[in-house]
């Protein structure tokens, strides 16, 4: 059921000309081991003033929102929740704007998924947002990516990371560091 709700959103995402990419735990599923997973994150390469092409495309798909005041949430989050009523799996899509996203977004490659090309962040990516979240299941998540893919750019992984660490005042490079040791990883 993941497939065929990834494929939907996709499909009218690339109608409606608006660039994404899946992150979060359907990404995991590609580079790191199984697990389960609750729900689609689509980051999408248009800003909240762009929210309505959004509340459209749920209205399209039959899907609903899952929040009482979209634009009033989704200008506070950057993200716009909404459930498939058929599978009760929900759906975040989440606006971004940011340099990050914006070379994230350009980074990202095609998955074939149900006989279409879906985008993808990359490896990279997803384990830069992993870090930034910090939960422990993220955290993990970093750790089978880690180990499953062998052909990381961790130079780049790194320069994102530091540049978060100046604005959020956390020390995500030596989170990641452990994270490589605990891999065995240089």
């Amino acid at each position: 059921m993941f497939d065929k709700l990834i494929v939907k959103a996709a499909k009218h995402l690339d109608e409606m000309k608006i660039p994404y990419m899946i992150m979060g735990g359907q990404a995991v599923l590609k580079y790191g081991e199984p697990r389960l997973t609750k729900d689609i994150d689509i980051t999408l390469g248009i800003g909240i003033e762009k929210f309505s092409l959004i509340q459209e495309l749920i209205k399209d798909t039959k899907l609903k929102s899952l929040v009482r005041s979209p634009k009033k949430f989704v200008k506070q989050f950057y993200v716009m929740p909404a459930i498939d009523p058929k599978s009760q799996i929900r759906i975040d899509f989440i606006f971004s704007d940011s340099m990050f996203e914006r070379n994230a977004m350009k980074r990202s490659g095609f998955v074939r998924i149900l006989n279409k090309k879906i985008r993808f962040a990359s490896a990279e990516d997803v384990i830069i947002q992993k870090i930034i979240a910090g939960r422990p299941r993220d955290l993990e998540d970093v750790s089978t990516i880690l180990l499953k893919q062998s052909k990381l750019n961790i130079r780049y992984i790194r320069k994102w990371l530091s540049e978060f660490e100046i604005n959020l005042d956390i020390s995500l490079l030596k989170i990641f560091n452990h994270l490589l040791k605990e891999c065995r990883i240089k």
